[in-house]
């Protein structure tokens, strides 16, 4: 989808700048996902104390370590 926007041009420079990001449309992308990956987080941190957790956390760590 083709728009038309107005940048902040210091705000557009300091990202590439940051990110290495050459383009401005690559800039404004990177920004959108990101944008939408905090707010994701966001959502999921409003759990964070509130599901009971079963398991044995001990457990399920001795299964990721290899025995030689």
């Amino acid at each position: 989808m083709r728009t038309n926007i107005m940048l902040d041009e210091n705000l557009i420079e300091r990202a590439k700048k940051l990110t290495g990001i050459k383009t401005k449309r690559e800039v404004v992308q990177e920004a959108l996902r990101t944008l939408i990956l905090l707010r994701e987080q966001a959502e999921v941190r409003q759990f964070r104390g509130k599901l009971k957790w079963e398991g044995d956390l001990d457990e399920m760590r001795q299964a990721r370590v290899v025995e030689h």
